[in-house]
């Protein structure tokens, strides 16, 4: 059974630096995609970045595009997010997610990690 298991979330100011650790087992995730979500409060979840476990290939809202950064350690098991310039608005429960390559539907969770952004 797939586990994902985040880390890295913490009380922080606006403009600084984050980052969140996803640690992956169960399963060989060669074959899977990887992602980070994020839920604020009376929100619904946002998509933030993914990454392809195989070949390192990424993608990003545009939201977080050019302050957030995706990376998984292959020898490891462990999936990044390296957030920058962090806004106010950044505060939310962050969560990683994993979904087989190809698939629609991101099928294992974590159980998140909060983030929040004060002035």
């Amino acid at each position: 059974q797939v586990q994902l298991v985040e880390s890295g979330g913490g009380l922080v100011q606006a403009g600084d630096s984050l980052r969140l650790s996803c640690a992956a087992s169960g399963r060989t995730f060669s074959s899977y995609d990887m992602a980070w979500f994020r839920q604020a409060p009376g929100k619904e979840r946002e998509f933030l970045a993914r990454i392809s476990w195989r070949s390192g290939s990424t993608a990003y809202a545009d939201s977080v595009k050019g302050r957030f950064t995706i990376s998984r350690d292959n020898a490891n098991n462990t999936l990044y997010l390296q957030m920058n310039s962090l806004k106010l608005e950044d505060t939310a429960v962050y969560y990683c997610a994993a979904r087989i390559t190809f698939t629609l539907r991101y099928n294992y969770w974590g159980q998140g990690t909060q983030v929040t952004v004060s002035s």
